[in-house]
């Protein structure tokens, strides 16, 4: 790749390097029917090829029902204790989980009793306690949890250039992702604001996981230590420590991620890799509605490359599917997304006490 072999990387960029010859529909119950299950998961579901929506589940009754009633797969819809009581449960071969942070744990239970494939929500549960608990009840059931930047096509064309060693040796990482929360929900209720749903805190819980685990990701690595500086002022985050936050992730090898998050700032995202030899910026990166940018810089190159773009969500289903469908373990899996809650309790803990905390050895 680094003497001349670019061509053959970008003929193929939204390639599915991943797909299987697996056919046939895994057939999902939509666990939580929030704004993000509704406008964003059903849609994508709907655009896949090896996955169809056939039960909804909510809180409320009238909710599901409605929205089973306008959906034209959907053959049942289920308040949360049906679901936990197995109604319907041979209508739908795999559950996604889409509630706050919190309430994961009890569903994975239910669905891994019931022999059902696991798509979990990140982060995994609001505690690592919890994250364990969640972990163990998925001991012999199928668990991914929707890491959704592992599909995304120009993440991965960028791991792949880190690995050829087209950027030369990795010397940082520089990550974000703000957005304004309460512009988007006007709810100063909302449970991203509540630690007893959403667990540690607010910002780096919700966006700092993305470039802390898409870095992860790119680098083939985990962080062995980390330090944090957070702050908040507005009354909506009286409750968490972290209206904004950054963080740095030490990798133990010299290499070192500087990543922001903020729940109350202008809505950016970004993930850029300097090497020895070159650099790639992912920007915009993390929101599936802004369409992705891979530029690419190393000697007299210096390429933005534009490419036909993927739905982030359908990528995401239809690889999880495909697994399902194969027979075959998916990853990210429970392991990789407990090692994550174990590096969010550390970052937590560090922007506590202002010390760096080692995590080496957790995960």
């Amino acid at each position: 790749m680094i003497d001349g072999s670019l061509d053959e990387l970008f003929d193929g960029f939204t390639a599915r390097d991943w797909r299987s010859d697996a056919s046939g529909t895994v057939r999902f119950a939509m666990i939580g029917l929030g704004w993000w299950t509704k406008e964003m998961a059903m849609p994508a579901v709907t655009d896949s090829e090896l996955c169809e929506t056939t039960v909804v589940v909510s809180s409320s009754k009238e909710r599901a029902t409605d929205l089973a009633e306008t959906h034209e797969t959907v053959e049942h819809g289920l308040t949360y204790d049906e679901f936990h009581d197995g109604a319907a449960s041979e209508a739908y071969d795999a559950v996604y989980i889409a509630t706050p942070n919190a309430l994961h744990l009890q569903y994975a239970e239910t669905a891994a009793a019931l022999d059902k494939a696991i798509l979990c929500e990140k982060p995994m549960e609001a505690t690592v306690e919890r994250a364990e608990e969640l972990v163990a009840a998925c001991e012999d059931a199928t668990l991914m949890i929707a890491y959704r930047m592992h599909t995304e096509p120009a993440v991965r064309r960028a791991r792949e250039l880190v690995r050829s060693g087209f950027i030369g040796d990795v010397v940082g990482v520089h990550g974000a992702m703000t957005q304004r929360l309460l512009d988007m929900f006007d709810d100063p209720n909302h449970w991203r604001l509540d630690p007893d749903l959403a667990g540690y805190g607010a910002s780096v819980m919700d966006l700092g996981i993305y470039p802390l685990n898409t870095a992860r990701f790119v680098l083939d690595a985990d962080p062995v230590s980390v330090s944090a500086r957070m702050h908040s002022a507005h009354d909506a985050f009286a409750d968490v420590p972290d209206e904004r936050a950054s963080f740095r992730l030490d990798f133990g090898d010299g290499v070192t991620a500087s990543c922001t998050a903020s729940q109350n700032a202008a809505r950016s995202s970004h993930l850029q890799i300097t090497g020895t030899q070159g650099e790639l910026r992912l920007d915009p990166v993390f929101f599936p509605d802004e369409p992705r940018r891979l530029r690419i810089r190393r000697g007299d190159l210096d390429a933005t490359l534009d490419f036909d773009q993927r739905d982030q969500m359908t990528e995401e289903f239809t690889y999880f599917a495909d697994r399902v469908l194969a027979g075959e373990e998916p990853h990210p899996d429970g392991e990789h997304g407990l090692a994550d809650m174990k590096i969010l309790r550390a970052i937590y803990e560090a922007g506590e006490t202002g010390d760096v905390v080692d995590v080496a050895g957790e995960h």
